[in-house]
């Protein structure tokens, strides 16, 4: 298993995007969407974990139009402040455009078998419904993401399969956005949507203030029996 920085060329520019790859040099494909730190240590470490269990996983820069290379942590104020600016600035229909160039790029690989997925984080998890409801992502598995209730007008696009990880006490997302979620999407037999009670926002990263790892290993454990479900 190796990780490296590789480029990507997309529609408006190429970007950089952090490539692992799985030790036996052959697997299915799984793109990382990013938080709003960039493509950090935890990024990095989720692509690199994903590798270890047979997944090529590839997580693009997706704030390069704003400030290329962006890789800060979520341990400073001034750290959340640059990832909130960032956010508030980002453009998620050309970070979707950018994730779909992605999982073109993944498909393209050599050694790249069977489908190409996704998952993300937090704004990542907002960016995995979409991609979801826009892409051609064979399955899709999103973490406490935001804004989805915004966008439940999408959800007759989603036409393969996709599953969310909800985190009840999320102070993010409150609980009516949460009932929004539920009523919007859980009667598509696509889409399975797991609760997690008293779990906060990023429960499931590492060394974050909510870090829980119960729940997370019990998330994670999810997510890559469904990816081994759908991605084979």
């Amino acid at each position: 298993m190796t990780g490296r920085d590789i480029a990507i060329k997309g529609r408006d520019g190429e970007f950089s995007a952090y490539l692992a790859t799985p030790g036996s040099g052959r697997g299915p494909g799984i793109v990382v969407i990013q938080e709003i730190f960039g493509v950090n240590q935890v990024v990095r470490d989720i692509a690199d974990g994903l590798a270890a269990q047979g997944f090529f996983a590839l997580a693009p820069d997706l704030f390069w139009r704003l400030q290329p290379g962006v890789q800060i942590t979520d341990k400073t104020d001034a750290e959340w402040q640059q990832a909130f600016g960032l956010m508030q600035r980002f453009n998620a229909d050309t970070g979707i455009q950018d994730i779909q160039v992605t999982i073109d790029t993944l498909r393209a690989m050599p050694g790249v078998t069977g489908k190409v997925g996704a998952v993300g984080y937090c704004l990542g998890g907002f960016l995995a419904y979409l991609t979801a409801t826009r892409t051609n992502s064979d399955a899709t598995v999103g973490y406490y993401g935001l804004n989805i209730p915004q966008h439940l007008g999408e959800a007759a696009a989603i036409g393969r399969p996709l599953m969310l990880h909800i985190a009840e006490a999320d102070d993010y997302v409150p609980p009516e956005a949460h009932a929004k979620i539920a009523a919007g999407l859980e009667h598509n037999p696509l889409v399975t949507l797991h609760r997690y009670p008293a779990m906060q926002h990023a429960f499931a990263r590492v060394g974050g203030q909510h870090y829980d790892k119960a729940n997370a290993d019990l998330a994670n454990g999810r997510t890559i029996a469904f990816f081994r479900q759908h991605l084979s």
